[in-house]
């Protein structure tokens, strides 16, 4: 019978690691974060429940914001020591009925008001296909076509999301700015997009994300017909 000689392993493979497969990597983040949920791949922070006292802080600071009075004008006319006012604000301690219905009568709103937030109620925007707002660009912006196909009523984050059509005869515009960020998602055509005094070639499937407060838009037309998803996101201004 012929002998098998068995090499040994080369130094470098010994010493090179097993690669784990990638459908392990939840469990072994799981097994670090004891507790934790992996809803999703996000590495966003887990809501946690929104306790009464942090609801009625946050409504009375949105509705003082809203009549743009400040803490001190609010602890003024409410009879309420600043201190307890920030106290109260930040979800730090329970307020009284009498310290609630004080600042309610000093903003003006019904007493039940300051307790609407802590209803469990989330925003949802379903658009069907084809029935978003329509915004059709004029002027040094024609042949570019908006479809807004959401919006959040509410949070301190705007997102604007939007189906964006640009025309065979529209115009190259790189001259658009505004707070916030700005994602594009590349459905169909080619085009040059510029962000500030850098130009990028995008085709379908190519995304880019910027600071849009740098001068940004399509510079030239490649391929037709052109149709991207270009999602905004900006801080809500207070009213």
């Amino acid at each position: 019978m012929a002998q098998i000689s068995k090499f040994p392993a080369s130094q470098a493979a010994r010493k090179k690691p097993a690669r784990r497969a990638d459908a392990e990597v939840p469990q072994l983040v799981a097994a670090a974060n004891p507790g934790l949920d992996l809803a999703t791949g996000s590495s966003a922070p887990q809501e946690s429940a929104k306790s009464l006292e942090k609801a009625i802080g946050s409504q009375v600071r949105m509705l003082r914001r809203a009549q743009d009075l400040s803490a001190a004008e609010l602890g003024s006319a409410s009879g309420v020591s600043l201190g307890m006012i920030s106290k109260i604000e930040n979800g730090q301690i329970s307020p009284s009925l009498s310290t609630i219905s004080a600042i309610a009568g000093a903003l003006n709103v019904p007493f039940s008001s300051l307790f609407s937030s802590f209803e469990e109620k989330r925003d949802c925007s379903h658009v069907k296909s084809g029935q978003g707002l329509i915004i059709e660009r004029r002027g040094t912006k024609v042949g570019h076509i908006y479809e807004l196909l959401g919006a959040a009523l509410g949070g301190d984050i705007v997102v604007e999301p939007y189906l964006i059509d640009l025309t065979d005869d529209a115009v190259p515009y790189a001259s658009f700015r505004h707070a916030g960020i700005e994602f594009i998602y590349m459905l169909s055509g080619e085009i040059i997009y510029r962000h500030s005094n850098h130009d990028y070639r995008l085709l379908p499937g190519d995304s880019l994300m910027f600071d849009s407060a740098g001068l940004h838009g399509p510079v030239q037309i490649i391929r037709s017909p052109i149709k991207y998803i270009a999602v905004i996101i900006y801080p809500r201004q207070a009213s």
